[in-house]
């Protein structure tokens, strides 16, 4: 094959194109209106005829387009990475990142939304940085639905068949060349999966698909729709996703130091990857589970309970109980670690209590979202205080290069350098950029997304059926000297999307007003089970069709990647209403800062972390108001005081050269301040240093010498079990002189070895107080009693302070390992 047809077929099956824009180019020159509607270099490959193709090779520009790629892709390759310039070698070997879903481009569609954001930009980052992960996902036949709206505002899913052979993947193959293939053992039958391999740049995504000819047709559909189909469904693809994704890494020789779980979804991979471990090291089922867990982490994304995954017992019965055989413990011990009560047999399931059970340590997706999952997992912890329930924090952020526009891109450079992305960008120098050069940019972008939206709206409406009358008038819809707004996402009711059609007469007269006029271009899905959130699109549409409103709102349909890519870019303000505290961190409004948009948020998720006044405005007053319909009155007239009064207004104040100089000040501050830290290269940095490295470290030491650590550990477990309910504390003496306090208390233990806990003293507070106190002496006139004692320095009463007994081994997570206290109430 010729070599230049070799590397332009290679360099279609590295997603690595979908952020180095430079590589568009040359599609571009293969077949510029497949590219514009499809970005898929694969169909381009395919579609463009070998005389074309074999011109433009012999064509002197495209050989040297092709040579300045290559080029820049050798000089990448040969650059020590961040990982590599601050990790010694072979000290984290892999990362196995989990996810039910990854947004990595609309060539690829198996993407809903946030969840697969995050996924797909942190493989991104992780390629940019050379963190060494790889990805385990499923490759769905139709994905999330794709979406129509009819002239009466009525949306329709529809599922299109996504060819393998028209995606940037290729078959994952072993070393004798053979497709890999799993075999997962369902009730009364087999399933045979194949194996995917998409490249990211330095990353790999494996990829799991039933649809497999050698299959039953019934169930060749398994992999078929993302977030389709009923409640066994589900089931069935995250045995496929955990079980199944974890047997594919064995088998290809694979051996994740930390497997990483995004979302509870892949949480049966704790058990299979413990069921690796008890056959390697011939050691039972806790033991094993004991020494993978410290190599597993669990990110939850979900801010209420209803959010989690959840199967009846039936269910598991039907599709676990010769699982657990295969694990050599009870099925009631398997279905215990996704309870909260272990003794009903009612409970169902919960997948995320399999996963903080499964897993060293365990991660909210911001700060705010941390205090909310600590409340919701309180009850796995019952009696410790809520702020020491064991979960963590690190905020998402965005792969910057993915979301900026051309424009912002060429500032950025200027400022910055190419490799700006590739660690942590910490001196923006955005900062001394004029107010002429920022307006220019954000014109040209605005100009940008208003012909995108042009574009796409006369798209839909030749889809619809419009006339060509019709389609001609929106030719010229919007100015794109207007200030610009954006709203876009899942339609679902705490997200409140219509929050802006709360007076629509108000809302009308703010979008119309002659002196200073505004514009909103929409877009978002509801799910085809949502009626609410579809009813939600047909008000908009409704909107739409007021006489004076068509020249200032825009619905574009079929929201995805590309929609985002295009909205983020362009838009001077992006709009989320979302009912606090239930947006876990949303991304999307991160997407827009690169770009100098700016945000209107409600202080929830990211936005809590990021807003000052002079970055952007803010929605609510940072307290948690459920669902109430009169809040919702209070915000939607905030909401339209703040557009009315302070954004429009700053928008159109000019100073003589026509430049909003306030506004172009809130622009610099939000680029300079917000872009880096809210970046994916941040949040994969964090990951790596707070979480994946310390993982990849404790699980090899527990691994050691036939996991003589994980041993030790079980015994230590099985101990407190045995003597905790036994353990008093008896006699106290408190003495208060002169701002000290001597705390002296005696503690029973019953013949529990003294060295498995600790007793401290604690005392609520913002922050608490927590001292550890010392064992003195056993007394030897009260057989297994210890005297503890402490003495500091404090001006509170003796009463504020409690003493509690904790378990303590220096090698566990409490309490995610061990979760007894006794307090001395």
């Amino acid at each position: 094959m010729n070599k230049g047809i070799e590397f332009l077929q290679a360099l279609s099956l590295d997603l690595n194109w979908t952020w180095h824009r430079e590589i568009d180019k040359i599609w571009e020159h293969l077949d510029k209106v497949v590219w514009e509607r499809t970005h898929n270099p694969c169909v381009v490959l395919q579609t463009v005829s070998e005389r074309k193709l074999q011109q433009l090779l012999e064509d002197p520009y495209f050989q040297n387009i092709l040579k300045e790629v290559e080029e820049g892709r050798q000089k990448a390759k040969q650059t020590p990475s961040w990982f590599q310039q601050n990790y010694p070698p072979k000290s984290l070997s892999c990362i196995a990142y989990f996810s039910m879903e990854f947004m990595l481009n609309e060539a690829l569609p198996i993407y809903s939304g946030g969840l697969g954001n995050v996924a797909g930009d942190q493989l991104k980052a992780a390629s940019d940085l050379g963190v060494p992960v790889i990805g385990v996902g499923l490759l769905y036949q139709q994905g999330y639905f794709r979406q129509m709206i009819t002239r009466d505002g009525s949306q329709q899913a529809l599922y299109p068949y996504n060819d393998p052979d028209q995606l940037p993947i290729k078959p994952l193959r072993d070393q004798n060349g053979e497709w890999v293939r799993i075999e997962i053992g369902f009730p009364g039958w087999s399933l045979l999966l194949r194996a995917w391999e998409a490249k990211i740049g330095c990353v790999k995504l494996y990829l799991l698909d039933s649809n497999d000819a050698v299959n039953f047709p019934i169930h060749r559909g398994i992999t078929s729709e993302l977030y389709g189909g009923d409640i066994e469904l589900r089931l069935k693809q995250e045995i496929i996703l955990g079980i199944g994704g974890w047997k594919l890494l064995t088998k290809m020789g694979i051996r994740p130091d930390v497997c990483h779980l995004n979302e509870g979804h892949a949480a049966f991979a704790v058990l299979e990857r413990a069921l690796n471990c008890m056959k390697e090291q011939q050691i039972p089922f806790k033991t094993a589970l004991c020494a993978t867990r410290a190599g597993n982490l669990f990110t939850t994304h979900t801010a209420v309970p209803a959010g989690f995954d959840r199967f009846s017992p039936f269910l598991m019965k039907q599709y676990m109980e010769k699982y657990a055989i295969l694990l050599n413990i009870p099925f009631e011990e398997l279905l215990a670690l996704g309870r909260l009560n272990p003794d009903d047999p009612n409970e169902y399931f919960n997948m995320a209590y399999l996963a903080i059970r499964g897993s060293g340590a365990v991660g909210g997706v911001s700060e705010l979202h941390k205090k909310v999952s600590r409340h919701i997992f309180q009850p796995l912890f019952p009696r410790w205080p809520e702020h020491e329930v064991p979960i963590g924090s690190i905020t998402n952020g965005v792969h910057v290069p993915s979301w900026e526009s051309e424009a912002a891109n060429k500032l950025w450079t200027e400022q910055c350098g190419k490799a700006r992305w590739k660690g942590l960008c910490q001196e923006t120098k955005i900062c001394q950029v004029s107010d002429a050069r920022l307006w220019q940019m954000r014109n040209e972008a605005r100009k940008e997304v208003i012909n995108y939206a042009r574009a796409r709206v006369c798209i839909q409406m030749e889809a619809r059926g419009n006339s060509a009358e019709e389609i001609a008038e929106v030719k010229n819809l919007f100015d794109p000297n207007r200030l610009t707004l954006g709203f876009a996402r899942r339609f679902a009711t705490y997200k409140r999307p219509n929050l802006l059609l709360h007076d629509p007469e108000r809302w009308e007269r703010l979008l119309t007003d002659r002196k200073h006029p505004i514009q909103l271009i929409i877009a978002g899905k509801a799910h085809p089970a949502d009626l609410p959130g579809q009813a939600m699109i047909k008000q908009w549409i409704e909107f739409i069709q007021r006489p004076g409103i068509r020249g200032h709102l825009i619905f574009l349909s079929d929201y995805d990647m590309y929609v985002t890519e295009k909205l983020v870019q362009g838009v001077d303000v992006w709009i989320n209403t979302p009912r606090r505290p239930w947006e876990a961190c949303g991304t999307s409004g991160m997407k827009v800062l690169v770009n100098g948009g700016l945000n209107l948020s409600e202080l929830d998720g990211w936005w809590v972390e990021a807003y000052t006044p002079e970055v952007g405005w803010a929605l609510g007053d940072g307290k948690d108001h459920g669902d109430d319909p009169s809040w919702d009155n209070i915000e939607a007239n905030a909401l339209y005081d703040l557009l009315e009064k302070e954004i429009i207004p700053q928008y159109y104040e000019r100073n003589n050269e026509g430049v909003p100089t306030r506004w172009i000040s809130r622009v610099r501050s939000s680029m300079t301040q917000l872009t880096p830290r809210f970046s994916a290269a941040r949040s994969v940095t964090e990951y790596t240093e707070k979480y994946y490295f310390p993982a990849a470290l404790k699980y090899q030491k527990r691994i050691l010498d036939s996991a003589a650590l994980a041993k030790k550990m079980i015994d230590w477990q099985e101990a407190l079990k045995a003597h905790w309910d036994s353990l008093r504390f008896g006699s106290i003496k408190v003495e208060n002189q002169n701002g000290h306090l001597l705390y002296e208390i005696e503690v029973t233990l019953n013949q529990l070895d003294p060295s498995s806990l600790n007793v401290e003293l604690y005392a609520e507070g913002e922050p608490p107080e927590l001292y550890k106190m010392e064992r003195v002496q056993e007394l030897s006139q009260k057989p297994s009693t210890y005297l503890y004692r402490i003495t500091f320095e404090t001006h509170r009463p003796a009463s504020d302070y409690t003493a509690r007994l904790v378990p303590y081994f220096e090698e566990t997570s409490l309490p995610l390992e061990a979760n007894y206290i006794l307090w001395n109430y």
